[in-house]
């Protein structure tokens, strides 16, 4: 799995027992899938279309960093499936996994549309190809 995003872990993160609000850290997934599949599929008409079971395991505090970690899973027609893993990299425990997340690939006319992809593919690839 591919980690691509850091948050540090701030007062207005965390829930009254003190540790990172769960709702915080789902927008930050969210948030992360969005822009990763942004750029995997070159259309910022992206959304979110599933999330699955989220496991919780462990939490973070105030001060910690966490990194968000996402995987394609499988390319549809017109959506992008990945997994997702936060863990804690202070304390290296895995805070929550996320088995599916499904984002969509949008048009202009806010439908769904497809999007011609089959494999992830790299910016510094794509470069090369120009």
């Amino acid at each position: 799995m591919r980690f691509h995003t850091r948050k540090w872990v701030k007062p207005e993160d965390l829930n009254p027992n003190g540790t990172l609000f769960g709702g915080q850290l789902l927008a930050w997934i969210d948030e992360e899938a969005a822009l990763y599949t942004i750029i995997q599929l070159e259309n910022s008409r992206i959304v979110t279309k599933y999330i699955s079971e989220i496991n919780f395991m462990s939490s973070a505090r105030q001060g910690d960093i966490v990194e968000i970690g996402i995987e394609v899973t499988k390319f549809g027609k017109s959506s992008i499936t990945m997994k997702c893993e936060v863990r804690n990299k202070m304390t290296r425990e895995t805070i929550l996994t996320v088995d599916n997340i499904i984002m969509v690939n949008l048009g202009e006319d806010g439908k769904p549309k497809p999007h011609g992809k089959t494999q992830v593919e790299f910016v510094k690839d794509r470069l090369k190809n120009n």
